[in-house]
């Protein structure tokens, strides 16, 4: 992690964009655990916490392909703040207003189609940022401090919804959103970096194999976070503060693994390597819900979760071209969100079935499926490993004048151009 850190620090610019885009989506740690202890702390039952989170990850899912793409066409800013206001509104309005689930529902769906697309914003960027044998690393870097969110988000948003209300929770996440948001909207690079306006049409990138397989993984992977997210917390309940901690150390194993296993580049494999790591400390936490062993096993499945995240990032990255890559990404997020929400809301009608067990099971059956699908995709994932991972270039069009002569233009000799001699010779002067 050191040698990491000091290889990246050396590139002006980087821990600005990094610091900030980490603040941004700090909301995304403690949104949909403070969503879910608000929504059953009001109606009750998991299955309408689970719903209202699939109506939020369905307007993302949405949201996900368009926002990129319109950031080649009006530039991120105005996306980032148009989209940031509405979202962190409606999440306010869902915190404070009691309404019925449907409308709750509803509100939660304009709040995902308007979540700003800030990790592809980012990770957009961030070619554009390093060297190409710095843009694994960096992916890497980046999912590693994802995993901060992930361990800081989750028990506060329990810790808070423990001492009060769970909806001073959505307050907090909304605060986050704008008081971060702004932070990486000024970011110089946010400027200085243009996305190219894609001339295919929207979901054309999908015809490219590590694009559409990398969306279908993702959207298996994430299924299983959600659906293990809610079995750990339907066990402890929305005042216990042990599934804030549970889940802390999923997210410090995957933190330890994005700065070990996942600084160094993918290969056609490290997919199933590891998807299989993920799965098995899943697994093991159907033997038992004593909470050190869960601690303990989530630990080591941790290790798995920042290298997947960042490999498929990655492949992404070194097989499309750069103004290809925000809509890609935004495939990608559309994956992951509509993944959360089908394993939210599997997931809660499990626990309302069979209790948290039922949740577990969920989540290993993705696995099961994540890990099958990644070994089909072994035969189009690059092999990265000492490669330059940078987005293939755009090229332009050479635009000829019209008004060229249509004789070809003869040129006067000069010092290096070879002349005819009269014996019919060509020499030089």
């Amino acid at each position: 992690m050191v040698g990491v850190f000091t290889d990246l620090s050396k590139t002006p610019g980087v821990f600005r964009i990094l610091t900030s885009q980490l603040t941004a989506k700090f909301p995304s740690g403690m949104l949909s655990i403070a969503l879910m202890l608000h929504v059953e702390h009001t109606f009750g039952d998991y299955t309408s916490a689970g719903i209202v989170l699939a109506c939020m990850s369905i307007g993302q899912g949405v949201a996900g392909p368009i926002t990129t793409r319109l950031m080649g066409v009006w530039g991120m800013r105005p996306v980032l703040i148009a989209t940031s206001a509405v979202s962190a509104t409606a999440l306010t309005i869902i915190a404070t207003v009691h309404a019925p689930l449907v409308v709750i529902g509803a509100i939660a769906f304009i709040m995902g189609l308007f979540t700003p697309p800030i990790t592809a914003a980012v990770r957009t960027i961030y070619p554009k940022l390093v060297p190409g044998h710095q843009v694994a690393p960096l992916f890497s870097f980046d999912a590693a401090l994802q995993e901060i969110i992930w361990i800081v988000g989750p028990v506060l948003a329990v810790f808070i919804a423990a001492i009060g209300n769970p909806a001073l929770g959505l307050l907090v996440a909304a605060g986050f959103m704008i008081g971060g948001g702004a932070w990486f909207i000024s970011a110089p690079q946010i400027g200085l970096v243009r996305i190219p306006r894609s001339r295919r049409r929207l979901g054309a990138v999908l015809t490219r194999p590590t694009v559409l397989l990398s969306t279908i993984i993702g959207f298996l992977f994430v299924a299983s976070f959600a659906s293990i997210e809610l079995g750990i917390v339907s066990i402890y309940g929305h005042d216990g503060l042990e599934s804030g901690i549970v889940l802390g150390f999923f997210a410090l194993g995957s933190l330890i693994g994005g700065v070990t296993i996942g600084k160094n580049a993918p290969g056609p494999w490290s997919l199933v390597m590891r998807s299989i790591i993920v799965l098995a400390g899943t697994a093991l936490c159907l033997l038992s819900f004593n909470m050190w062993w869960l601690c303990a096993v989530l630990l080591v499945g941790g290790f798995g979760t920042a290298p997947m995240i960042s490999a498929l990032f990655t492949m992404v990255s070194s097989t499309v071209k750069f103004s290809e890559t925000a809509e890609s990404y935004g495939w990608m997020q559309t994956g992951h969100l509509i993944g959360a929400a089908l394993g939210s809301a599997i997931a809660g009608i499990a626990v309302d079935a069979s209790g948290p067990l039922g949740a577990i099971w969920v989540s290993t059956g993705f696995l099961v499926l994540t890990v099958i699908v990644s070994g089909f995709a072994a035969r189009w994932a690059p092999d990265l490993r000492g490669v330059d991972a940078t987005p293939i270039p755009d090229t332009e069009p050479i635009q000829i004048p019209v008004d060229l002569p249509s004789e070809p233009m003869t040129l006067p000799p000069t010092d290096d151009t070879p002349k005819q001699s009269r014996f019919g010779k060509k020499r030089r002067k």
